[in-house]
């Protein structure tokens, strides 16, 4: 089962604690086995910014949950994040046209139908 963790939220200011505790923590979620990939994305118009995590099962996300460095950023979260979201979804399928370049589906993700 792959399963992602989507993140989305509007920014306030980021200060240089932010980007230490989030350079931390994307390191270290990276290196959690069951980590597939992820994806970034940021909207102009609304100020809103997404991220997407995806792992091979919901123990590897429960891991980045659990981690030290993840619940001292939580527990500062209103100094950075106006409002946020968080879904999490397991993942049906995945499709589209490969040709394009799109490289951030992560491997071993079901393809449609399966």
């Amino acid at each position: 089962m792959t399963v992602s963790a989507t993140f989305i939220f509007a920014l306030r200011e980021l200060d240089e604690r932010f980007r230490e505790l989030n350079d931390e923590i994307a390191e270290r979620a990276r290196a959690i086995p069951g980590f597939m990939g992820e994806e970034a994305w940021h909207d102009d118009t609304t100020g809103l910014h997404s991220e997407v995590y995806y792992w091979e099962t919901a123990d590897a996300l429960r891991e980045l949950i659990a981690m030290d460095t993840h619940r001292i950023a939580k527990g500062l979260a209103d100094n950075w994040i106006a409002e946020y979201r968080v879904v999490i979804a397991e993942v049906q399928s995945v499709y589209g046209h490969p040709s394009l370049g799109l490289t951030h589906v992560p491997p071993g993700a079901p393809a449609l139908g399966a």
